[in-house]
């Protein structure tokens, strides 16, 4: 997933954030729970006020994850 997710980061870096978070990282623990991050991939994407638009348990093609990325330009 990591070649998927970082050519999608590089081709929309300008108009999305992009955030990766480690399940080990105690720093984020809050933000996880809060997410209902479970296990790696777990992939969230937010809209601009940060409210979850919709989330995948697992491995996402590219084209699944591009389209959601699109229809948040939108």
């Amino acid at each position: 997933m990591i070649p998927i997710v970082h050519g999608l980061q590089a081709k929309y870096e300008d108009q999305i954030g992009f955030v990766y978070l480690d399940i080990d990282d105690a720093a984020t623990a809050d933000l996880k729970k809060g997410l209902g991050y479970r296990f790696q991939p777990h992939f969230f994407l937010l809209d601009a006020q940060g409210i979850v638009v919709k989330s995948w348990l697992g491995r996402v093609s590219e084209a699944e994850l591009e389209q959601a990325l699109q229809s948040v330009l939108q």
